[in-house]
């Protein structure tokens, strides 16, 4: 490969510092706007950016040889937080939007940090991956900014199970087809969180679902500990 993928580089670095700063940035315009047009503006760009992208890596794998339709499922959960991200910021549904926290921050993040990819800017397949996954990141932030919404305890119970959804479809369709989409057939070939667990099928599949809801008790933990300092901060008599 011509431009190999270098973990921490300077295009992983850069497009680590974007899917941090440009939330912020158009939810500044927002602010600054006052307008619901803008953010509705906001939203069919991002909405538009995600969708043309996947749209072109599928037209992009299937020019490159990759023809057979078991390895162009929409199976990766970063294609179902794509979905769940878009319309949580068409609809303004608080449950859609905890399903994109979770999955958007806990799942696609751990992508982000830890990318299962060989190839580096400016191939293609560097672009649209961070593309996808950072405009993820970047819409669930986006709405967290400009309306306010957060997880609550029940979030956890719900997204679990909407992840146990995810978990069965996808082990039966990596049986079928010998795809390993969701990892669930085997480790990333990348260094992850995945790699601390067991080479055992059975048992590295048990440990994915303790995973998951760590991350998921994480990524709660900061509102927990907002709302328990609310609760116990005194009244000003």
């Amino acid at each position: 490969m011509e431009h190999p993928f270098q973990p921490y580089g300077p295009p992983h670095l850069t497009v680590i510092f974007l899917t941090i700063a440009l939330p912020f940035a158009l939810a500044a315009l927002v602010w600054r706007a006052k307008s619901p047009r803008v953010e509705r503006v906001i939203v069919a760009v991002l909405s538009t950016v995600l969708v043309l992208n996947y749209v072109a890596y599928l037209i992009f794998v299937r020019s490159h040889g990759i023809v057979t339709w078991q390895q162009m499922l929409p199976l990766q959960l970063c294609d179902w937080g794509m979905v769940v991200v878009i319309v949580a910021m068409w609809t303004g549904n608080q449950r859609w939007f905890e399903v994109a926290y979770f999955w958007g921050i806990g799942g696609t993040l751990q992508a982000v940090l830890t990318p299962n990819l060989r190839f580096g800017f400016p191939d293609w397949r560097f672009i649209s991956f961070f593309t996808s996954h950072c405009g993820i990141i970047i819409g669930v932030v986006f709405l967290m900014l400009t309306r306010r919404y957060r997880p609550y305890p029940m979030s956890i119970v719900r997204v679990f199970l909407w992840s146990e959804f995810y978990f069965v479809v996808t082990l039966v369709a990596d049986e079928l087809t010998g795809f390993n989409y969701g990892f669930l057939l085997h480790k990333p070939e990348a260094f992850s969180i995945l790699s601390f667990l067991s080479d055992l099928r059975p048992l590295y599949l048990l440990e994915m679902h303790g995973v998951a809801l760590l991350f998921f008790l994480g990524l709660y933990a900061p509102f927990a500990i907002v709302d328990l300092v609310r609760h116990n901060r005194p009244t000003i008599q």
